[in-house]
């Protein structure tokens, strides 16, 4: 009778979960229909705002409640690219990769769903559809077959998209837009020997180098500009507090009617005493005028700072520089090269980074310093793991909670709760816990990725990804399922502790329960969250109107868009598809789940990224092979676990199967990473140089061997090209002009490939990537934009630490019309400059601005 009660309960807390989560996603989505019109600048700030530069501006979406999702879900892959960026785009790819493979593998229900309910244990609710309901071992053989066709499926599609994400990535970075960035062009090298941190002997080493900078140690240098910038900050808030003052006692003597000698006179309106005031000496020193205060102290740290400045060369250098190269190609061979005959020097290499990316920090690394802080961070990481698994367990243990009153008699009074709180407390509240158990350790992890030595924002974000992705699958997968599963039996493991593994493994599918209600809420409320964007409101609405007194700072909550952080959210969701995954042949029902909830979150962050938020310093794609790679995870487990169910139920027959198919996986597994490994961090020469072999290409200036030593050489032929190549060049030629944009570009020999693309069978182009996703095909996906050359500033001190080259900031004051800003901007003119551009009073004397920040 107990059994029943835990199936029935078991149930419940799914049922009661589905009913909470779609009320809340209905809330949020009903929010959002309401206000999305009305609060553009939360809802739709790319498309209402000029915020973003003209080509990231995309249409606005109809006004109808529900036909906005059909217009975004019908945007071509080009648009999607152009306004999400890489990163962005290949998220969204995941999402509907996943939703799209769960409504495939839906097809195994025809064989599982019959083959699980009928003539079985017993069980029901969801219990009756899992493999928990079998009874006979004779029926496992559906199970072991099911797995290979629908984890080799699996294995297909990380394949296929492994291949689309190698091809686009190529055309992408080949193409004028990217091949001409700095970041394209600059290498970064660390445990660099002392003989080449001398720039003369660098370029021995190759060839079109352009610029090297020199990583030095200016320390000092770089404290007196952050003091001088804070000065300057508190200058302008110290101003515009004056001005405010100002402009409140102006309007209070004109409403009683009081006349001053002098109204031009700011003095006449605060006197002396009521002026911004501070202590120059610390708490027990006298109050001073802050702004006169200021002044001097401006003065005295910008001779400072530029005295530093005009001698940096001579600082000590950092065993770390960066090369700056005339074109791609050059700067991808070296970036590919093996430079140094001793070990750990001139290693490692990255490209890709833009100046603003860098952690200055730890540029001064040595290589053992790198490896011993590595070590520590890890360590570090791998001891919270484990101690987190503790309260874990407890959530876990609270899932199947009915099942311990058995033991523990004094819980009995929860069995006499009515049905939906006890689906609550069962189903909501642990999934709830969990959630926000997972929440508190992204910062942490983002912490150790800095003391192991993570040279940028996308190192950074690399390292938390396989750092998260571990922590949530030992964590909110394995010591969850582990806890659920022996609350489950806690009973007869009690009662005969020698079967606790033959328990355990038979009350795994149960614990299918627990991970339905969340994945429901998982997919639920971070889909519904994030199309409300309650955090954003009030941070924007709340604590702007709070915090925010001077314009720039108004200015910067107005224009500052949020970004995505991909090293905490591709985990999420790849941990969801792992667990999905994991649970799809042992609970079915569960894909059904997996599905709707990838779906939701497509479509919610499709709107965000678009229409909401900016791209995050680009990582030009290279989280979704790692997703891609980390969800094998969820193919390992998933078989594991039916083996270890299958020993249980001694199908020996079915043993040997799924033993098969975890061979294949593994096989798959690694020959998938030696593949395509090295291609996701690398750019192809063939995808840098021309077919007809001489002209020049946007990622390749240099000059050609083949012009002089095959060409020039022929007799009675034409000159430009060789006969065998003609046909191919004509064909190329005549595909690159049909793209928009381009008439710019040098066919490639990448484009070369001309396999048959002819076919309009959806099936053919399905199993054929090599085809229908090779380069050429994607390179007809890359938006217009990224076929024209972007024009990019030289700065002789782009990679330099940003203190080499600072200048005094510039200063925003709110504008008045008594011209009192205008006499503050004279009297620091010859100090610091500023201005009271685009700026004014509302109303209530609040500063306000009424264009874009001139500073």
């Amino acid at each position: 009778m107990a059994d029943a009660d835990t199936q029935s309960t078991s149930t419940s807390a799914v049922l009661v979960t589905l009913v909470l989560n779609l009320i809340l996603l209905g809330c949020f989505v009903g929010g959002f229909l309401i206000l999305r019109l009305k609060f553009k600048r939360i809802y739709s700030p790319k498309s209402s705002f000029d915020l973003v530069p003209e080509e990231k501006k995309p249409e606005p979406l109809p006004l109808d409640p529900v036909r906005w999702i059909f217009v975004l879900l019908t945007k071509p892959h080009s648009f999607i690219l152009q306004q999400c960026g890489m990163d962005g785009y290949f998220f969204l790819r995941y999402l509907i990769m996943c939703a799209m493979t769960f409504l495939g593998g839906m097809l195994i229900w025809v064989i599982l769903l019959p083959i699980n309910a009928t003539n079985g244990n017993g069980h029901d609710g969801l219990d009756q559809l899992s493999f928990a309901n079998v009874k006979h071992h004779r029926r496992y053989y559906a199970h072991a077959f099911m797995s290979w066709f629908f984890y080799g499926g699996v294995i297909y599609m990380i394949y296929r998209e492994l291949f689309f994400y190698n091809s686009l990535r190529a055309a992408v970075l080949s193409s004028p837009r990217y091949a001409n960035k700095l970041s394209s062009r600059t290498v970064l090298f660390q445990s660099v020997p002392d003989a080449f941190l001398d720039e003369k002997q660098f370029v021995k080493l190759f060839n079109g180098v352009k610029r090297i900078y020199v990583s030095r140690n200016v320390r000092r240098l770089a404290y007196k500009v952050r003091q001088r910038e804070a000065f300057a900050m508190q200058l302008e808030a110290a101003t515009t507090q004056l001005l405010v003052k100002a402009m409140k006692a102006k309007k209070k003597m004109d409403k009683k009617g009081v006349q001053v000698e002098d109204p031009e006179d700011i003095n006449s309106y605060v006197p002396e005493k009521k002026r911004p005031r501070c202590k120059e000496g610390g708490f027990f020193s006298k109050k001073v005028d802050k702004i006169e205060y200021l002044r001097n102290k401006l003065q005295e740290l910008d001779e400072e700072v530029k005295k530093h400045q005009k001698k940096y060369r001579m600082a000590n250098p950092k065993n770390t520089l960066f090369v700056e190269f005339e074109d791609q190609f050059s700067a991808q061979l070296a970036y590919q090269s093996v430079v140094h005959h001793t070990p750990m020097r001139m290693t490692p290499a990255y490209i890709g980074y833009d100046p603003a990316d860098i952690d200055w920090d730890n540029m001064r690394l040595f290589w053992w310093e790198r490896i011993t802080r590595k070590l520590i961070a890890l360590a570090a990481i791998i001891a919270l793991i484990i101690f987190w698994a503790i309260p874990v367990a407890f959530v876990g243990v609270i899932s199947n909670i009915n099942n311990l009153t058995e033991k523990l008699p004094w819980l009995g009074w929860i069995q006499n709760l009515p049905d939906w709180l006890l689906g609550v407390v069962t189903g909501l509240l642990p999934t709830i816990m969990l959630s926000l158990l997972m929440t508190l350790l992204p910062m942490f992890i983002r912490g150790m990725a800095k003391i192991a030595g993570c040279v940028s924002f996308q190192h950074t974000e690399d390292f938390t990804q396989n750092c998260y992705f571990g922590f949530l699958t030992v964590n909110s997968f394995l010591v969850t399922a582990l806890a659920s599963s022996a609350t489950a039996a806690v009973a007869q493991i009690i009662n005969n502790p020698t079967s606790a593994m033959n328990l355990l493994a038979a009350n795994l599918p149960r614990s299918s329960n627990f991970f339905i209600s969340y994945l429901i809420l998982q997919g639920f409320t971070i889909a519904g969250g994030a199309l409300f964007q309650v955090v954003t409101f009030f941070l924007f609405y709340i604590l702007g109107a709070l915090l925010d007194k001077t314009l720039r700072k108004k200015w910067a909550r107005f224009s500052g868009l949020g970004i995505v952080m991909w090293g905490t959210t591709f985990p999420i969701f790849t941990n969801l598809a792992s667990i999905t995954l994991a649970f799809a042949i042992i609970a079915p029902m569960i894909l059904l789940f997996g599905c709707v909830a990838f779906l939701l979150a497509f479509i919610a962050y499709g709107h965000n990224l678009t229409y909401c938020f900016v791209e995050a310093p680009d990582n030009r794609g290279l989280h979704y092979p790692r997703a891609l790679f980390q969800t094998f995870t969820g193919l390992y487990l998933g078989q594991v676990c039916l083996l270890g169910l299958f020993v249980v139920g001694k199908g020996w027959g079915c043993v040997a199967l799924q033993a098969i198919g975890i061979a294949f996986t593994a096989f798959c597994h690694i020959n998938l990473k030696e593949a395509f490994g090295r291609l996701t961090t690398v750019l192809p020469i063939d995808c840098m140089k021309p077919l007809d072999g001489f002209s020049k290409t946007v990622s390749y200036q240099g000059e050609s061997d083949f012009k002089t030593k095959v060409l020039d050489k022929r007799k009675n032929e034409k000159a430009d090209l060789l006969k065998e190549d003609q046909k191919d060049h004509e064909r190329v030629e005549e595909e690159t002009q049909q793209l928009e944009g381009g008439q710019n570009l040098v066919p490639l020999l990448a484009d070369r490939d001309f396999k048959t693309t002819e076919s309009k069978n959806w099936l053919v182009r399905f199993v054929r990537p090599d085809v229908f996703l090779n380069f050429r095909h994607a390179k007809r996906m890359i938006p217009a934009t990224y076929n024209m050359e972007e024009e990019v500033v030289d700065d002789k001190h782009a990679f330099d630490q940003p203190a080499i080259a600072a200048q005094m900031p510039k200063l925003w004051i709110p504008k008045d019309p008594y011209g009192w800003s205008q006499k503050e901007i004279e009297s620091n003119r010859k100090i610091i400059e500023m201005t009271d551009e685009n700026s004014g009073f509302s109303e209530n004397c609040k500063p306000q601005f009424f264009g874009e920040s001139p500073v």
